[in-house]
């Protein structure tokens, strides 16, 4: 799918749209909402609200990806300091001491996948980033092998392939792992 085919916005004032992608739409079913790498003290009932108040104001809780006006997918982006997840991880390093701007996840809808979304996603969020101050854009991808598929569970961190087709490089290892697979810390640098 191309750029001109996918839109992407800020999360804020789209609690609905969020909610569309990402929530959990089983009654009295408990979900992620995005909350993993937050804050996952937040009990799962509270959940939705902490993430419309995040969705109410300035920077947001990340970018949404729209197709024909369709909400079709979700990548979370914030300054790292946010994530109390990452601030507290014993397996993903810090690189430097900037405030990176971090991307934590993925998600796009059943019926979407498979059409070339992420990339331009992906760029949106850093086009985010970078309109709220980002001087550096990091993820935290699994590394995969050329032509190398990952499931949904283990790819919603996104691939070293996909990071770097948006200008990333990998700077550092990590001691993480998801679905099995190492994890990296990759860049993209926005100030010269």
């Amino acid at each position: 799918m191309s750029d001109d085919e996918v839109v992407v916005r800020s999360a804020v004032g789209r609690f609905d749209d969020f909610a569309e992608v990402v929530g959990v739409k089983k009654p009295g079913g408990a979900g992620c909402w995005c909350m993993a790498y937050r804050d996952s003290r937040v009990a799962n009932e509270d959940r939705p609200a902490y993430m419309r108040d995040a969705c109410g104001r300035e920077p947001g809780p990340g970018v949404l990806a729209y197709v024909d006006d369709e909400p079709v997918a979700w990548c979370s982006v914030a300054p790292r300091s946010s994530y109390r997840r990452l601030m507290h991880s014993r397996t993903i390093p810090f690189v430097d001491d900037r405030d990176p701007w971090s991307v934590v996840c993925f998600v796009v809808r059943g019926g979407h996948r498979g059409r070339g979304l992420m990339a331009p996603l992906l760029r949106g969020a850093v086009e985010h980033a970078a309109a709220h101050g980002a001087d550096v854009v990091e993820g935290y991808p699994v590394q995969v092998a050329p032509g190398e598929r990952v499931d949904v569970i283990s790819g919603y961190v996104g691939t070293t392939r996909l990071f770097e087709r948006v200008g990333f490089s990998v700077v550092a290892p990590t001691t993480g792992r998801s679905g099995g697979r190492p994890r990296v810390v990759v860049r993209r640098e926005l100030t010269g």
